[in-house]
């Protein structure tokens, strides 16, 4: 129907210059030079002093061009393409790139998913004290875990293991440690367990385990890391003063690296188990 209205427009020999047919698409003269110049995409005339003269029915054609570019289909290849369009031809690029967008919304998902994870944790940051100690409800967790003992700091190591084992998404969700609740109680710091990752949708990833539900104490520190052994002290005598057993593990993750400018400000989130 809008290919009818163009064609009948351009029957009244609608003629446009190069800056109103750029105009019309919002794209730079320069642009409409350069195809021209490289017989992708002309006018339909040339006047004798060498002005470029647009058909307003030319637009339908130059905005399936500039759909092509947007598909990140090279000037090479459109060029190409466009020298003898055929219906087999269209409709392998189409089904090419309809995977490609596919799995760019994926993508895009997963990057949204993050996103709104980092804002939650950010946002939680905001209204804490130096430290809080306090029982939380902890949804079932999906996390993919791995052996690190961070007896090497070397920060350099220890990015290239989270990326042999984990892809780069997975890593922007934010990466935790686990260290055993003996080795907390007996105050012995100096080598963890493992580090993991919460798991994004639809994960690949090996070494899956759920992190249980149920009630957890949870301390929020801020501050640097090596102020943990202190929140681990105080979290012990918290469930001892409140009758509360342990259990497992105990998790830690940072909250708001991607969100303060100095160290100081950095929060560290603790969860251990409360035995039902």
């Amino acid at each position: 129907m809008l290919k009818k209205e163009f064609d009948r427009m351009a029957n009244k020999t609608i003629k446009m210059t190069t800056a109103q047919f750029a105009k019309l698409h919002e794209v730079n003269k320069r642009t409409l030079h350069y195809y021209d110049n490289i017989g992708l995409f002309s006018p339909s005339a040339k006047g004798d002093n060498g002005y470029r003269y647009y058909d307003v029915s030319q637009s339908i054609t130059f905005e399936y061009i500039r759909m092509l570019k947007e598909l990140n289909m090279s000037i090479e290849e459109i060029a190409d393409y466009c020298k003898n369009p055929t219906s087999e031809k269209f409709l392998q690029i189409a089904d090419m790139k309809e995977a490609e967008l596919d799995l760019e919304i994926q993508k895009l998902k997963r990057t949204k998913k993050i996103l709104r994870a980092k804002k939650e944790q950010v946002r939680l940051c905001e209204n804490l004290s130096k430290q809080e100690i306090r029982i939380e409800e902890c949804n079932a967790e999906k996390i993919s875990v791995l052996p690190y003992d961070f007896l090497n700091d070397d920060i350099s190591q220890i990015f290239s293991y989270l990326k042999d084992n984990w892809n780069i998404e997975q890593i922007r969700m934010g990466i935790g440690s686990f260290i055993s609740l003996d080795k907390v109680i007996n105050k012995t710091f100096e080598q963890y367990d493992g580090i993991y990752t919460y798991t994004l949708d639809k994960t690949t990833l090996s070494n899956i385990v759920i992190k249980p539900k149920g009630k957890y104490l949870c301390g929020y520190q801020k501050g640097a890391w090596d102020k943990a052994p202190i929140m681990y002290e105080n979290m012990i005598e918290y469930a001892h003063q409140n009758k509360l057993s342990l259990t497992g593990y105990a998790y830690e993750i940072g909250l708001n690296e991607v969100a303060i400018s100095s160290p100081e400000e950095y929060v560290t989130k603790f969860m251990i188990k409360i035995k039902e």
